[in-house]
């Protein structure tokens, strides 16, 4: 094995222990039945192939609001719960179809637009400088505490909250995981539901006295998978050498599109068809559940990250979904990542504790933390924001 395949090994094990440690049934049946596009078990179906993943989320018509996906844990959680029930338009995008979901869509497209992307890096990147400044003296950071600043901030800056960002990070986290909870397969959980309302509640009071529920799953959804993908995406940069990769002001956004699809933060998407049809040639009724393993279509599972030769926007771009229902989040995801390897890369910094987060939504680091390990020409500091992200 050659030094970078070697290199890469060690990344993808260590990247794998977010899976073991917190969903290992899961995790061994997907990688036991992705050998084809599409496996049915009974109702439910689990669909790998890149192709059989946009026909399922273009094709389908999908039942946005069953049990068990997506659109019914936010519902539960955000719009029906306690506080502010029924305010606004009602949706929490997950679970809209039609006029509601892209008028809702439009304005959130918009506040997540280049410009504003632009504004916001003039906020993350003062906070990047000053909380990777202990690596000058040789001290550590912890990536999981620094994402939950960053993506706290710029929630609290798009929305116009005056909360702490660092509370409402915390709230957004304990909100998603509860509703996680919440919709366990199995039984109804009374209980658990309570308390997915409570968190919700929390962070809707966080975030302002208007208490709707779509600047809150806005929050949910922001700080959970920055706070996912941000911590992995670097450790799999330190584990397999790919900082002269992040330096570079033309490759470092092509490095951060490819270190988003390995890592997949949203790996899995639940779903539920509305009507009959067909995904990868396997016919699907009405009620089936699907399985989308958004990991598995982006080829994360056999294509390491490479700025060089990397898989293109076709397959990269699926791990923020296909079709009308993507991600309006995935620029600020890629501007984010790109800057933060950028801060970073002049340190060459190296993983040095990383614990798994056995109870978040997504998974991911509980504890990520690194330090320099070693100086590249150009000195430490400023970091590289000035070559372009």
């Amino acid at each position: 094995m050659s030094t970078t395949a070697h290199a890469h090994a060690r990344a993808r094990r260590r990247d794998r222990r977010v899976y073991l440690h917190s969903h290992p049934l899961l995790f061994g049946l997907l990688a036991a039945t992705r050998g084809r596009p599409v496996r049915r078990l009974g109702r439910t179906l689990l669909v790998h192939g890149p192709e059989a993943y946009r026909q399922a989320l273009t094709r389908l018509p999908l039942d946005r609001t069953a049990a068990g996906t997506t659109g019914a844990a936010a519902r539960t959680a955000l719009r029906d719960g306690g506080i502010g029930s029924g305010s606004g338009s009602g949706g929490v995008l997950f679970d809209q179809e039609g006029d509601g979901h892209r008028m809702d869509r439009r304005g959130l497209a918009g506040s997540l637009g280049s410009a504003v992307v632009e504004d916001l890096r003039s906020l993350w990147q003062p906070l990047l400088v000053r909380r990777l400044a202990p690596l000058d003296r040789g001290g550590e950071v912890d990536l999981v505490d620094l994402a939950r600043e960053l993506s706290g901030s710029v929630v609290c800056a798009l929305l116009g909250s005056g909360a702490d960002p660092r509370e409402v990070a915390g709230a957004a986290a304990e909100a998603a995981a509860a509703a996680v909870r919440s919709h366990l397969p199995g039984p109804r959980r009374p209980r658990a539901e309570a308390a997915a309302a409570r968190a919700a509640d929390r962070l809707r009071l966080l975030l302002g006295p208007g208490g709707e529920a779509l600047p809150a799953m806005l929050a949910v959804a922001a700080v959970n998978t920055t706070v996912a993908a941000l911590p992995r995406a670097v450790a799999w940069c330190a584990d397999a050498g790919l900082w002269e990769q992040a330096a570079d002001g033309a490759l470092r956004p092509v490095l951060a599109d490819e270190l988003l699809r390995v890592t997949a933060a949203s790996p899995l998407l639940p779903r539920v068809a509305a009507a009959d049809g067909a995904v990868g040639g396997c016919p699907v009724r009405g009620g089936d559940r699907l399985v989308l393993v958004a990991r598995h279509a982006a080829g994360a599972h056999r294509r390491n990250p490479d700025a060089l030769r990397p898989a293109g926007p076709a397959v990269d771009r699926l791990v923020f979904g296909a079709g009308p229902h993507a991600c309006p989040g995935a620029r600020l995801a890629r501007a984010q990542l790109a800057d933060v390897l950028g801060a970073l890369a002049p340190y060459r910094p190296v993983v040095t504790r990383a614990r798994v987060d056995r109870g978040a939504a997504l998974p991911g680091w509980r504890v990520l933390t690194v330090r320099a390990g070693g100086r590249a020409a150009g000195s430490y500091g400023a970091g590289a924001y000035g070559a372009g992200a």
